[in-house]
């Protein structure tokens, strides 16, 4: 049996992924988090085979919570479901040890199929992800400002367009208020922003978040 932790901030997209999943034979969903931080607990908890996870969530969000989930075990398998495409939000998640990246526009079966991949210590992408990697691989200059971005920035990036106070992002990713700043800075100059306001502008422009969140 693979056990399964769903973790996405939208109830009805975990009721609606826990249905498909409960009629898959040798697949069962054990736990729900509604956060990266919520995942954390659940796994220490109930060490499931496989995380289905969001990306784009409140909080510490999928590639902080993937980097942590994996010192917790580095044998858990997690895959990114997200509505993201472009790079280079792929790129970053595997980087970051996911096993899986899925759209949210995938069907059922490729949902199961890749849950049954990873359990089986396969990598899986989906199909429209992967075209994008490559394509994006064959044009050698992304017209994506934000690949130039390092993981940490990407992470420090994601949760100023969130909203989330210099203190908070400290704690959070364990650094001091003033490397947190200089991280935000460095991100105007890379992106060619002057405020917070024109990054999450940016942002959106480019899929990176939600505009709705």
């Amino acid at each position: 049996m693979i056990d399964v932790v769903l973790v996405d901030d939208h109830q009805l997209v975990r009721s609606g992924i826990r249905r498909i999943l409960d009629e898959a034979e040798g697949i069962q969903v054990i736990a729900e988090a509604a956060s990266g931080e919520e995942a954390l607990k659940l796994v220490r908890e109930h060490h499931p085979t496989v995380v289905l996870m969001d990306v784009n969530m409140p909080g510490i969000g999928g590639l902080e919570a993937t980097r942590k989930l994996l010192r917790i075990d580095e044998n858990l398998k997690i895959i990114a479901l997200t509505v993201h495409v472009d790079e280079p939000y792929p790129s970053r998640l595997l980087e970051a040890g996911a096993a899986g990246y899925l759209t949210k526009g995938c069907d059922e079966q490729e949902i199961i199929g890749a849950i049954r991949a990873v359990a089986r210590g396969e990598r899986y992408i989906g199909a429209d992800i992967a075209r994008q990697m490559a394509l994006s691989n064959l044009n050698g200059n992304s017209r994506n400002p934000f690949d130039k971005l390092s993981q940490r920035e990407v992470q420090v990036m994601m949760m100023i367009t969130q909203g989330v106070k210099v203190q908070e992002i400290s704690d959070t990713l364990c650094l001091s208020p003033k490397t947190v700043s200089t991280y935000r800075y460095r991100l105007y100059e890379k992106l060619g922003v002057q405020n917070d306001v024109e990054l999450t502008h940016l942002a959106i422009r480019h899929d990176m978040i939600d505009q709705l969140r």
